[in-house]
């Protein structure tokens, strides 16, 4: 299934990470909203972001890593690709932005997130 999907990640302390070209970031403790797209299989990509042990290539994968940062939920919905950037806007609306991350094949400010609400509707849950 093509879609695009939004995990909510708890940091569990302050922690600064190297994030690929990016370099040293600052996370600070709390919940972060990632969104992401794959149209080719939103399922097999969900999987890849809940495995540790993977080949770091995408930003999210540098975070993701760490011990002490874990995926709480995986929301989901078909949708095209488009609909990444535009999912983005709103959570932007109510979130704080951390630069650059995650949006290298896009014009967005970011693709992560640090939230105290979740603005979305119309998403599945994944449970995991």
């Amino acid at each position: 299934m093509k879609g695009i999907y939004v995990l909510i990640i708890d940091i569990s302390k302050d922690v600064t990470i190297r994030v690929g070209s990016l370099g040293n970031m600052l996370f600070k403790k709390g919940t972060y909203a990632y969104v992401g797209s794959a149209q080719n299989n939103v399922e097999k990509r969900i999987r890849r972001h809940m495995n540790k042990k993977k080949k770091l290539f995408w930003h999210i994968d540098y975070l993701l890593k760490e011990p002490g940062i874990r995926i709480r939920r995986v929301l989901y919905k078909k949708a095209p690709k488009t609909e990444e950037c535009r999912t983005a806007s709103v959570i932007s609306k109510r979130g704080e932005a951390i630069p650059q991350f995650g949006c290298s094949d896009c014009k967005c400010n970011s693709h992560l997130f640090k939230i105290t609400e979740m603005p979305l509707r119309g998403f599945r849950e994944v449970i995991t």
